[in-house]
Formats: structure tokens, sequence, C-alpha cells
């Protein structure tokens, strides 16, 4: 590395090369392509890339990833990709993709490693259901000679209602409860996988007090609501000082309030995607990017032109640079 580390997180909104999608994946990759190469990351975290089964039970590759990598510095990056449920190869839709110039020294895919599904019982009768998360956590270590670079990518689930037995009619809710209803487990969800990603954080911190962390990804949250502020664990919340050290700080508070979203929603934008990082890490931080300029609307777009090529979420990246010591370690090992 000469002189900045950069690590971005980008939602690539169902990235697909399957039959019903070939016609327009040439448009996709035509738009795509500069966001990546304009990111000039050293350290990628995607989501939503979605992997085509060569066979019924057979593996499932990531062809429509190799397309938009290719003839990018990214094709030849380390890679890691997260599992279905059994661990045997990437589920078919919204996968998590880390990519790294660095060799990815271990990984680890969490998926009720550390929290159980919530057991809960249904208003409206029924017998008591799981509340599963809908996708793992992937988690990194990135090495460079002494240095490591702990980098988690998530995906949380979208505030949107999870379906309910029996209270829906040809995909329309039977009853305002019944939305309700479901709109709670969806809560559940996203808080229940905060919480997971937020213990297996303070794991790192066991470890490691000064350890270098970046948690980035679609959190479907601003930094004031209830998933964000679990993986912060900022001292007004705790109540403890002590604790300092163990919190996280989205860095996209340094943008100015006028380019700070990721996401527009019914004319309305969000900051839904982020980068955190722990207070060593921070110790490095230069500035945030958020490349919203051609953004357009997750609600309104979509009505207006078929199959849309780009992604309703704009990439955001943020540049480090390390101290005098800590940058010979990482250029020793590009």
């Amino acid at each position: 590395m000469t002189s900045r580390l950069k690590i971005a997180t980008f939602n690539l909104e169902s990235l697909d090369d399957r039959p019903c999608c070939e016609s327009d994946f040439p448009d996709r990759l035509a738009i795509l392509r500069p966001q990546l190469a304009r990111l000039r990351a050293d350290v990628l975290c995607l989501q939503e890339v979605n992997a085509r089964a060569v066979s019924r039970r057979g593996p499932r590759d990531l062809g429509a990833l190799d397309q938009l990598l290719e003839g990018t510095p990214y094709a030849d990056f380390h890679r890691t990709v997260s599992t279905n449920r059994a661990g045997k190869r990437p589920s078919d839709r919204h996968n998590l993709i880390v990519l790294s110039r660095w060799p990815i020294g271990r990984h680890r895919q969490l998926w009720h490693d550390l929290v159980s599904p919530p057991q809960y019982s249904p208003v409206f009768g029924g017998e008591g259901i799981a509340v599963e998360w809908d996708r793992p956590l992937l988690y990194v270590r990135i090495d460079a000679g002494q240095c490591h670079l702990h980098v988690l990518n998530l995906h949380l689930r979208a505030p949107r209602a999870a379906f309910v037995a029996g209270q829906k009619d040809h995909g329309v809710w039977k009853s305002v409860g019944g939305w309700a209803q479901g709109f709670f487990l969806a809560a559940v969800k996203q808080a229940g996988q905060a919480l997971e990603a937020r213990l297996l954080i303070d794991e790192i911190f066991d470890e490691d007090p000064q350890a270098l962390i970046a948690v980035c990804g679609d959190f479907n949250a601003r930094d004031s609501e209830v998933p964000v502020r679990a993986i912060r664990g900022d001292e007004e919340d705790t109540g403890n000082g002590h604790l300092a050290m163990r919190t996280l700080v989205p860095i996209d508070r340094s943008l100015p309030e006028s380019r700070r979203y990721s996401a527009i929603h019914h004319g309305r934008p969000l900051m839904l995607d982020h980068i955190l990082v722990s207070r060593s890490l921070l110790g490095w931080y230069v500035a945030t990017e958020a490349h919203n300029e051609a953004l357009g609307d997750e609600l309104m777009s979509p009505a207006l032109v078929h199959r849309p090529p780009d992604s309703y979420h704009a990439p955001i990246v943020a540049a480090f640079e390390p101290p005098d010591a800590s940058r010979e370690s990482w250029a020793a090992s590009e």
C-alpha cells in the first residue's frame, strides 16, 4: 500500500445473469463496472450477489460476479463468499462477498451461532415458531504482516412485514393486525441479527482491545435506529465510560448532511448503508464518500423504468491512512 487503505461497501441489488435476466445483464455491467472502478477499494464488501446452480444439487457458481469483475483489479483479489444454511454452497440469492487486496487469514460465517432463534407464539393462534435470520453474517480477518483488519459484512432485514401463516391472501394482508404482526417479526429479525454482530465484535475485542474493526453493509436502518445502535454500543446507551474503546463509530457522520444518504425512499434521502469502525481504526481515518449522484428512488424508479440496470443503493467508501510503522507492514504484503 502506498499511502491509503480504502474500504467500501455496495449493495448490488440482486446481481444475476440467469436466463430471466440475461437480456438485461449487459446493461447492468455497463453501469456497475464504472461504479466499482471509481471506488478504488482495497477491501470491498458486496451484498445481494446471486448464484446460479450448475445442477439441482450441484455447486452454484458466481458467474454474474465474475463477469462484473472481469478486467478490473478486483478480479485478482482474495475472495470470501457466504454460503447457505448447510454451509455447502452459496445461496441462490443475496450472497455476501468480501474482496481483499491482501490475504484473508481466517473467515467465519454466523447464522444463529451466537444468538439462538427467538421463539414466538403467533397472536392469532397456531403453533410457536422460531424467528430465524434471512441471511448470515460474514466475517473475515485480513492479514498484512503483523497487522490484522477485522471486517464484518452484513445485510440486515429490511423493515418489511415478514411472513405470517394464514394472514395473507394472494399476496394481500387480510388484516392490519396480521400485517402488524409480520412487521413486528421483521423488527425482531433485524435487531436480533444486530445483536449477533455485536457479540462477535465483543469476541474480537476480548482477544485484542485495540483491534482494527470495520462493520460494513446494508443495515436497512439509520444510525439512530435500534440495529445500528446495538452494534455501535455508545457510552450514552451503556452508561459506562470504561467501555468507550468498544464502541464503533459511523464514519458517514463526517459527510455534509446534504450528501449523507445511500438510498432514496419515496423522495426521502436515507443513510441505510454504513461503515462502522473501532476507535483504533478511527485513528487512521481520512475521509468518506457516498457515490449517490445518480441514485434513483427505490420505490418510484422501478415503476417508470422496466428492469433498471443500476442499484438503488449508493456505494460508500472510506479512506484510512495508517501510521508509518503499520504502513510498512501493509505495503510489504501487497
